[in-house]
């Protein structure tokens, strides 16, 4: 009886040694049983995975320095030297490691349920924003993911495709390129003063939102505008003296910030009017508290790029020919527009309660 007893004790205690193990593991990892069927995500260089690898445009990172501390240190298309914040919400779900490029063909039928990017680096909610670049427009990408939903009825049946969707995440991150792409065109500026244009700009959102709810989306996540003004580029085309002053422009985060107050309204009355849950995540504050203080968080420089000078290389500038840092975890930028991994890691972590309020909305 008391061998029998023991016996039992043991077993249990095994089962909950390789309980806790595996749990120990997932909590490493990041993975977790998710009720999230899949991530879709839309916009600008920020999610883009590689889908400009795919189409004709000047505005690509598919070659060396980029990707080189991805985990197979091969290019990928991704405007960073590893991964996008994207692949790490992907990642802590247990969904997958990385996002894929929806342009890419040769995804299998696995891949395209679980989600992909149609993000188009360059990109904007302004037409002539993605004119100006050659890319897919941020409305347009709604065009290829009707496409995508085309071929997965074709794969698993329009009932399960309607049920995954019901059940995925959408992610929209853009507005940054339409700013920039403003500053620098003047017909632009003469149809539209900044108020009038963060007006268009947020129509546009709307516009999106309402196209992804008609086509059964039930949970939107939107990104705000990061501290535009703490870019390099920017802080090298806009300061009197971009070389040596590289202090942020001051009236580009402004801007930024009233934006974000201006959408944040939007999407509250917009939720409140509908079912749709629509989640906001804040981008600026993250970055800008990297950038004024980026000791703290193990930087040690805040205005220039890993590539090149630091100061303008960014896509066809920054390649083989280009000097680029020893290491990158120093650095918050990788190139003159894009933060480096460990820049986005510690964004995503910000994003971690948001991500959860999302997982309770299930």
């Amino acid at each position: 009886m008391d061998f029998k007893l023991s016996k039992l004790v043991q077993q249990q205690l095994l089962i909950f040694f390789l309980s806790s193990t595996i749990a120990e593991s997932q909590l490493i990892n990041g993975s977790r049983e998710s009720p999230v069927s899949a991530i879709f995500a839309f916009g600008d260089s920020t999610v883009d995975t590689g889908n400009n690898n795919y189409i004709a445009t000047p505005v690509k990172s598919n070659f060396p320095p980029y990707g080189r501390d991805f985990f197979t240190h091969i290019p990928t298309g991704r405007f960073t030297n590893g991964k996008l914040i994207t692949d790490f919400v992907a990642s802590y779900l247990g969904i997958k490691e990385e996002l894929p490029p929806y342009l890419d063909w040769s995804l299998g039928v696995d891949e395209l349920m679980t989600g992909v990017s149609f993000g188009s680096a360059g990109s904007g909610l302004d037409l002539i924003t993605a004119k100006i670049s050659a890319v897919i427009p941020v409305l347009d990408q709604l065009d290829y993911f009707r496409n995508y939903m085309d071929r997965l009825d074709q794969m698993i049946g329009m009932n399960k495709r309607e049920d995954l969707i019901k059940r995925a995440v959408f992610v929209l991150s853009a507005g940054t390129n339409d700013f920039i792409s403003y500053s620098t065109v003047p017909l632009t500026r003469e149809v539209f003063s900044v108020e009038g244009y963060q007006g268009f700009l947020l129509d546009k959102v709307k516009e999106f939102i309402q196209v992804l709810y008609n086509l059964g989306a039930n949970r939107i996540v939107v990104s705000g505008l990061p501290p535009m003004g703490c870019l390099p580029i920017v802080i090298t085309l806009k300061s009197r003296d971009g070389i040596h002053d590289r202090g942020c422009i001051s009236s580009f985060n402004s801007i930024a910030l009233d934006y974000n107050l201006k959408l944040q309204a939007i999407l509250q009355e917009y939720s409140s009017s509908t079912e749709l849950q629509i989640f906001y995540v804040d981008s600026y504050k993250p970055l800008i508290d990297i950038i004024t203080s980026p000791a703290s968080y193990g930087f040690m420089i805040s205005s220039e790029g890993c590539c090149g000078t630091g100061l303008v290389e960014a896509a066809v500038l920054c390649n083989l020919k280009s000097l680029v840092c020893l290491d990158a975890s120093k650095y918050i930028f990788w190139d003159s527009i894009h933060p480096t991994e460990k820049a986005y890691f510690i964004i995503f972590n910000s994003f971690k309660p948001v991500i959860e309020h999302v997982l309770q909305s299930y």
